[in-house]
């Protein structure tokens, strides 16, 4: 999982928005999750290459200055 977030507003008619919480709270995830997954599934689907956020590479000595 990606160890840094950002955040993004969606607009959503409050009906749609209601049916989406009441069926994630049946399947026990949250529609975060829901949107994290069709997210990546999207990026998959259109070949985008992706590396998450906060994950570094392990480097040998210091950082040059």
């Amino acid at each position: 999982m990606e160890s840094k977030t950002a955040r993004l507003t969606v607009l959503l008619d409050p009906a749609k928005k209601q049916a989406l919480e009441q069926l994630c709270a049946e399947q026990d995830v949250t529609p975060s999750q829901v949107v994290r997954r069709l997210i990546r599934d999207y990026l998959e689907a259109h070949s985008v290459v992706w590396q998450p956020s906060g994950k570094r590479k392990a480097t040998a000595g210091r950082k040059a200055r």
